[in-house]
């Protein structure tokens, strides 16, 4: 990551900006999508659907979901591609979509939304677009669906590690040091 400072010391438009496309790729694809494949691929097509109550959602919903946020606020939003969304019946929808089937859509939607944001200059991340109704600049788009990609693979792994009953091993923390005796 950049660490040279503009004369004034402060951190530069292209500084910023490759910071926060940096940021993008470690967690959106690096982690974050990682761990929502794991999750799903512990999970049979029937718990895809399963819900907790009516107030809940589907980790299906939740995929949906998460692929229509990103269609909307990357591609369509900062990308210039047409707004296909229909968000009500990403929580509508009772499957069942094959695990495999949610998996590909969201591995497709992360990639096509990281060619955008690859291309995205610092004037671009700078510029203010309208998206789903809300005047937000690039860099407000991007670090929003970074954390809704966040907040929902969080609960995605939660469900998982419910029904699983075990630690799905995504925290490694390093070990304590040793108490002296």
């Amino acid at each position: 990551m950049p660490k040279k400072k503009s004369a004034q010391g402060k951190v530069s438009s292209e500084q910023l900006a490759a910071v926060i496309l940096e940021q993008w790729k470690v967690e959106v694809p690096g982690n974050y999508l990682k761990r929502i494949t794991e999750s799903l691929g512990l999970l049979s097509d029937e718990e895809v659907w399963w819900r907790a109550n009516d107030a809940s959602n589907s980790v299906g919903n939740l995929m949906l979901h998460l692929c229509g946020n990103m269609r909307q606020w990357i591609i369509a939003g900062l990308g210039g591609a047409e707004d296909i969304r229909k968000r009500d019946l990403e929580f509508s929808e009772k499957g069942p979509i094959p695990r495999a089937e949610l998996v590909e859509k969201i591995e497709t939607v992360v990639k096509e939304a990281s060619r955008v944001i690859a291309k995205l200059s610092p004037a671009d991340l700078m510029k203010k677009y309208s998206i789903q109704g809300f005047g937000v600049s690039g860099y407000e788009a991007v670090i929003h669906v970074t954390t809704h990609v966040a907040y929902h693979a969080g609960q995605i792994v939660y469900v998982a590690k419910m029904k699983r009953a075990k630690d799905l091993g995504f925290t490694k923390l390093p070990p304590l040091p040793a108490k002296k005796k």
